[in-house]
């Protein structure tokens, strides 16, 4: 019965007569719950308060008069009116995910309720004789065919698309990380490339209620991705190298310090690029400003990323320094946890080369094999393979030269930011740029997912076919999966300083004759070309390799064994994390020490 329950706050509004401001009852922690009368009528409860404030209010929930105002649902808030008389139940700190459930079950049982229910609901003090807690939605629900709701013509249609369809499944591995998160526990998990990191953060987000979690990353493109802001906006504290009295004054700020102060959870994305040294006076700045001994200052860490990817960034002759080498890693970190199971790639073959290539091991089989790729076609439908680059600049005089050898008239989209004074934050963590030049024929990917039945993806390929007549001339877009659409502007929110919201409407297309490795990220490409003869960090070759979807995706220019390193550290940290995760776990890749005698051979 978990979705017919929900914990959050809630505020109960009744109109006054004669126009006066509603009565207004606020109940924090309160207990909202769904369920049937003795006349089998849904019911609304709302029960919270302690003491001689503790009240139960039960709303009959009839069909015709109940509404739902579900704009803000992902960010944990969501309005119940309750009557014709203009009585609502306001919602808000709900788990993001339990919200959206709990809305659908209501919305679902109450289309489905009696004929006869009243019109106008019934404010008791005390709950009604009869409660029983309502039944779990059915997956014949989600699909269109809710009983006795279609009995009276009322179509499927009612309920949106995205709720019809099942959210998918976590794994097995992916939920124990899940139970870990919600036991309290501070987390670390990690995995090889296209392991689900990304889709298990979004779901551990929507878990949790959004007022005291802050959704954090390395990078602006990867905070972006969650909905966050970065790791370094978050904390205040610049870049982290003054001194840590410094520091503290920085993160004391109004502002800064009241997020330090709300937060209960913090989210760490892409932690393999986050600075050692940095973590430490994270960790430090936490407790100071908290005033709280506990590590971090009490707050529970949920750590994700892989340090077999890209490192942190450094300065030429400047030693590199991974959060786990942190003087305060061990005691932040309860339970460390890796995920094995590939869902980007379902070759087997290519898995395992992946998994060689992470380890910085390339044998003579391995190396066989890449270098075979380069006789792959690398056009297809029109599309070309897209170029990964070591270097930003071979990114961008590419795309330039190839866009200008096109024939035909360029447009450009300029787009909408919600700040024109913040256009280089809004630069630094949107995906797309701020104007997109395009021409007939362009090589284009998707910067967001539009449809993932489709196969219209975050990094999906595409070719541009045309530009509707219009006056906004959209581009039309045929795409490796088949499908051809038109693109229309899309929306990104961005958490800018101090929480401030921004925001930037834009196409989600970029140029894609070539892209940066470190841009590719969390990317899944159709078709890849690599040249990893300027590689110069453990990691990059296998960051760059495992972008691919398949081997046949794949061309490999100029291979050469050497571009694969990993770092011996942290071949050192993965063979030790099983003496770090849940006992239940068994998952875990270990790393032999032949795994590591074979990464030192080609260092």
């Amino acid at each position: 019965m978990e979705a017919a329950e929900l914990r959050c706050t809630a505020a109960v509004e009744q109109p006054l007569p004669g126009g006066l401001a509603p009565r207004r009852r606020l109940m924090r922690n309160a207990t909202v719950l769904l369920g049937r009368n003795e006349l089998r009528q849904p019911v609304l409860r709302v029960a919270g308060g302690s003491g001689a404030a503790a009240a139960v209010l039960s709303f009959v929930l009839a069909g015709d008069a109940v509404r739902l105002f579900t704009r803000f649902a992902g960010e944990g808030r969501a309005a119940v009116r309750v009557g014709p008389d203009g009585a609502q139940v306001l919602l808000s700190d709900c788990p993001p995910d339990a919200l959206r459930r709990f809305l659908r079950l209501l919305r679902l049982k109450v289309s489905a309720g009696p004929r006869d229910a009243p019109r106008r609901p019934r404010l008791l003090e005390r709950p009604p004789p009869s409660f029983s807690v309502i039944s779990p939605v059915q997956e014949r629900d989600l699909l269109g065919g809710h009983g006795r709701g279609q009995e009276r013509g009322q179509r499927p249609a009612e309920v949106p698309r995205a709720e019809r369809r099942p959210p998918a499944r976590l794994s097995a591995e992916q939920e124990a990380v899940l139970g870990a998160v919600r036991s309290g526990k501070s987390i670390f998990f990690t995995g090889s490339a296209g392991t689900g990191k990304s889709f298990l953060l979004k779901r551990i987000l929507g878990s949790l209620p959004p007022n005291i979690t802050y959704a954090t990353a390395s990078t602006g493109v990867a905070a972006c991705h969650i909905g966050g802001t970065t790791l370094h906006a978050f904390a205040g504290i610049g870049s982290g190298k003054a001194p840590l009295e410094q520091c503290i004054q920085l993160a004391e700020r109004p502002g800064v310090r009241q997020h330090w102060l709300a937060c209960q959870h913090l989210i760490i994305d892409e932690i393999s690029m986050v600075d050692g040294k940095f973590f430490d006076k994270l960790e430090a700045v936490a407790r100071a400003v908290r005033k709280r001994d506990e590590p971090f200052g009490g707050i529970q860490l949920i750590i994700c990323g892989d340090f077999l990817q890209l490192p942190p960034v450094r300065k030429a002759n400047e030693e590199t320094k991974f959060c786990f080498q942190a003087k305060s890693w061990r005691k932040c970190i309860h339970i460390n946890m890796e995920l094995t199971e590939v869902r980007r790639q379902t070759d087997k073959t290519f898995v395992s080369i992946l998994s060689a290539i992470r380890l910085g091991r390339c044998t003579e089989e391995v190396t066989r094999q890449l270098m075979q790729t380069a006789a792959h076609k690398s056009e297809r439908d029109g599309i070309l393979a897209t170029r990964l680059c070591t270097h930003k600049d071979d990114v961008e005089i590419t795309n330039e030269r190839r866009l200008q050898q096109l024939p035909g008239e360029v447009h450009v989209f300029e787009a909408l930011d919600s700040d024109p004074m913040l256009v280089k934050l809004i630069d630094a963590q949107c995906p797309v740029g701020g104007r997109v030049e395009l021409k007939l024929g362009a090589q284009v990917m998707l910067a967001k997912n539009l449809d993932v039945s489709q196969g219209l993806v975050n990094g999906a390929r595409g070719v541009v076919v045309g530009f509707e007549s219009e006056q906004r001339g959209l581009p039309k877009v045929r795409f490796l999966c088949g499908v051809t659409q038109l693109i229309k502007m899309e929306k990104w929110v961005i958490k800018g300083p101090s929480g401030v919201h921004l925001s930037r409407q834009q196409l989600p297309l970029k140029l894609a004759w070539a892209i940066s490795i470190h841009k590719s990220q969390g990317m899944s490409l159709d078709c890849v070309e690599i040249s990893l003869s300027r590689v110069f960090e453990s990691g990059q070759a296998y960051v760059a390799l495992s972008r691919a979807r398949s081997l046949a995706g794949l061309r490999v220019l100029d291979f050469d064994p050497k571009a694969v390193r990993a770092d011996p550290a942290v071949l050192h940290f993965y063979r030790h994390l099983r003496h770090h995760q849940l006992p239940a776990q068994h998952s875990l890749h270990t790393y032999s020490d032949t795994d590591e005698k074979e990464n030192w051979k080609y260092n």
